[in-house]
C-alpha cells in the first residue's frame, strides 16, 4: 500500500470515526422509544451496530481494498474522539431542532390534511346519513299512511260481511283465530328458547 493510499485510509477512517459518533448519539436519542421490550432492545442493537460495520469496512474496501491494519483502529477512535471532544454536544442541539422542526412540520401537515381532507368527508358521510334516515323515515310514514287507508276501508268491509255471516261460521273464525294465536306463541316461545341456547 503506497503512502497515499494510507494517508487517505487515515484521512476516511478519522471521517469515519467522527460519522460513528453522530450517528451513535442519534440512536441513543430514539431508543427511549423502545425501551423495556427486550426483544426490540436487543433487535435494534443488532441491528445498529452490524449495518455501522458494513458501512464503516465499504469505506475501507473503497479507500484501500478493504485491508486492514492497526492505525486504521487508531485513525477510527481518533475521528470517534474528536467528535466527543469537539462536536458532540453542539450536534446534541442541533439534533434537537432538527427534531423539533420535523414534529412541527408533522403536526402542521396533519392538521391540514385533517382540516382539509378528513373534516370534509366526514361531514359530507354525515350529512349523507342524515339524508338517507329522513328519506327512510319519510317513505315508512308515506308507507303506513298508504296501508292504513287501504286497511281501514277493508277492515270495515269485513267486519260488515262478518256480522251477516251465520252464529256458526263466525264461531268457527273465532276458534280458527284462537288456534292461530296459540301457533304463534308457541312457535315465538320456541325461537326465544334457541336463541337463549344458541349463546
Amino acid at each position: 500500500m503506497t503512502l497515499s493510499v494510507q494517508f487517505m485510509t487515515m484521512i476516511a477512517m478519522v471521517i469515519a470515526g467522527f460519522y460513528l459518533g453522530m450517528v451513535q448519539d442519534t440512536y441513543r436519542r430514539f431508543t427511549k422509544h423502545w425501551k423495556g421490550k427486550l426483544f426490540l432492545t436487543y433487535f435494534m442493537e443488532i441491528s445498529f451496530w452490524l449495518s455501522q460495520t458494513l458501512i464503516l469496512f465499504y469505506v475501507l474496501f473503497r479507500v484501500n481494498a478493504g485491508e486492514l491494519r492497526f492505525y486504521v483502529f487508531l485513525a477510527c477512535l481518533l475521528g470517534f474522539a474528536a467528535y466527543q471532544g469537539l462536536a458532540s454536544n453542539l450536534y446534541k442541539r442541533l439534533l434537537e431542532r432538527v427534531i423539533k422542526i420535523v414534529l412541527m412540520c408533522y403536526r402542521f401537515i396533519k392538521n391540514l390534511v385533517q382540516m382539509i381532507i378528513i373534516a370534509p368527508i366526514k361531514y359530507v358521510i354525515q350529512i349523507l346519513i342524515t339524508v338517507i334516515l329522513f328519506i327512510g323515515h319519510l317513505l315508512l310514514t308515506i308507507f303506513l299512511f298508504i296501508v292504513k287507508l287501504i286497511y281501514t276501508p277493508l277492515k270495515w268491509i269485513f267486519m260488515t260481511i262478518y256480522r251477516i255471516l251465520p252464529k256458526n261460521f263466525q264461531n268457527f273464525l273465532h276458534k280458527l283465530a284462537g288456534f292461530y294465536s296459540t301457533m304463534k306463541n308457541i312457535c315465538i316461545k320456541w325461537l326465544k328458547y334457541f336463541k337463549f341456547k344458541g349463546r
